[in-house]
């Protein structure tokens, strides 16, 4: 008796690891995310057919997001819905409005992302996303051309909750040779061979002429790339984490007996590796409501600890403005630091006269 197709099998037995290792416990329901390509499909298929395989009695259920940004969006999504519910997969569709900043990649994904986590059966309910190797091979490109810094190049988590990525380590044409093996037809978005995504140019243009120039496995290369990155960000993580606990002390000053707000020792901060002050200093500046921080930013940050020549502050996103003072790294309004400032130019004025 024969088994499963060879693409079938490594589909499916990439989602069963990754349900092992996220241990979900019995009964939670699963997310699918599918758009009816051969990548989502396939791993709805595969979900199904493991959830079905086990005593975790893990129910499935797919959301089609429905982004309305081409003709006949709404009647391709029904269709995708009605061919899950065909294979045993029940499904609803999920319209969503895309709109904001950021061009319409990312406002799209911002929308889709929203929209998943609302579908979620459960609180406790994982989203499984149809990410394979060649995604993520792409991603870790993106980033190295941005100079976006290890962060961006260690590419996709396999688990970010609530987004679980069982087939980071599969190709794209194994998912589409599983759907084949399926029986499955697969939509192919017009978008993704549309050249005017930089991400479609990444992988029509820019990965070919890598792999005929390098003699093959670059996308392979890069995802090794990005889980060695990924690794090495993780120990250094954990180093930031425990360098912040020793540097953290208490606003010396609250303005209001509510505030509890914490301030860095800049001289125990200069002692460890700049890699590590900048975590410290990122983790520390995002908390405390400084968003959008860019490289360079957090270069001046770190600047103000271990290259300090008495320099003003920084001003951040938030009307925020980092500054340095008797020792201690200090985040505070705008407004509230200029007063400051000219509080110490009059007292300067009047010692002075």
């Amino acid at each position: 008796m024969s088994g499963p197709h060879p693409a079938v099998a490594a589909v499916r037995t990439a989602v069963r690891h990754a349900l092992t290792e996220l241990a979900c416990p019995p009964g939670t329901p699963l997310l699918v995310a599918c758009s009816g390509g051969a990548d989502s499909m396939a791993l709805a298929l595969a979900a199904t057919a493991e959830a079905a395989r086990t005593d975790a009695g893990w129910p499935v259920r797919a959301a089609v997001v429905d982004h309305g940004l081409q003709p006949g969006s709404a009647e391709r999504a029904e269709t995708t819905v009605a061919l899950l519910a065909e294979h045993g997969v029940p499904a609803d569709v999920h319209p969503v409005q895309v709109t904001g900043t950021g061009g319409v990649e990312a406002a799209a994904r911002r929308a889709r992302y929203a929209a998943l986590r609302a579908a979620r059966p459960s609180p406790a309910s994982p989203v499984l996303l149809g990410h394979t190797l060649d995604d993520q091979a792409e991603t870790v490109l993106l980033g190295l051309g941005r100079g976006s810094g290890p962060r961006s190049m260690a590419g996709m988590t396999s688990y970010d909750p609530p987004w679980l990525r069982p087939l980071l380590g599969v190709r794209r044409a194994t998912t589409r040779a599983a759907c084949a093996a399926w029986g499955v037809p697969v939509w192919d978005d017009p978008h993704n061979a549309d050249p005017r995504f930089t991400r479609v140019r990444l992988r029509t243009e820019a990965l070919p002429l890598l792999e005929d120039v390098l003699a093959g496995g670059v996308a392979e290369a890069l995802a090794r790339t990005a889980a060695q990155l990924r690794e090495d960000g993780a120990a250094l993580d954990e180093w930031a984490a425990l360098a912040r606990a020793e540097v953290s002390v208490p606003e010396q000053a609250p303005e209001t007996a509510s505030e509890h707000r914490v301030e860095l020792e800049a001289k125990k901060l200069a002692g460890y590796p700049a890699s590590v002050r900048r975590r410290v200093l990122r983790s520390w500046l995002i908390e405390a409501g400084a968003s959008d921080l860019t490289d360079a930013q957090l270069r001046r940050a770190d600047d103000l600890v271990g290259r300090w020549r008495g320099q003003g502050g920084i001003a951040l996103a938030g009307e925020l403005v980092l500054t340095r003072g008797h020792g201690r790294l200090v985040l505070g309004p705008r407004s509230s630091v200029q007063a400051s400032e000219q509080a110490r130019v009059n007292k300067l004025s009047e010692q002075a006269e």
